[in-house]
């Protein structure tokens, strides 16, 4: 039961620290506010970030670190739904590796991630008729927990 809520506080301090947010802020319209960017490389109209004074941009910024993380895993052939969720589970493994868990412990916590994150992939849409193969999520959350590994924590 220990472990349980270790997790839980895991998720929910991993939650607060990539988003920015306490654990008091409301983030239950998140999703719908989120804007889009231009894939890494391709230009835009307009720079990711406040466009006008007094307006608030809610693209997604990413360090120098985090794109090199997010370009690692694309070179190895991993396909997220988003690149938030990479970064979530890049931060998933960083925090467990952090907290001195065993391989075993992050593969376990970030294995069921890594799925559902395939799973979106695979059909763009969050609804997945098959569920992915069992090669495709250990050869997925392989990749993750090594470049998240190497590159991010």
């Amino acid at each position: 039961m220990a472990g349980v809520a270790g997790m839980s506080l895991l998720v929910a301090s991993s939650a607060v620290w990539l988003t920015g947010c306490s654990l008091s802020d409301d983030m239950a319209g998140l999703g719908s506010q989120v804007e889009t960017v231009p894939a890494h490389g391709q230009s835009s109209a307009q720079p990711p970030g406040p466009g006008q004074p007094g307006t608030q941009s809610n693209a997604l910024v990413v360090t120098p670190r985090q794109r090199a993380y997010l370009d690692a895993l694309h070179t190895a052939g991993v396909r997220p739904s988003s690149e938030l969720t990479a970064l979530s589970i890049g931060s998933y493994v960083c925090q467990a590796r952090a907290a001195m868990q065993t391989d075993q412990a992050v593969w376990d916590f970030v294995a069921p991630l890594v799925r559902n994150d395939v799973a979106d992939a695979d059909t763009g849409d969050g609804v997945s008729a098959l569920a992915p193969s069992t090669d495709e999520v250990q050869s997925a959350t392989s990749d993750y927990i090594r470049i998240a590994t190497d590159r991010l924590c």
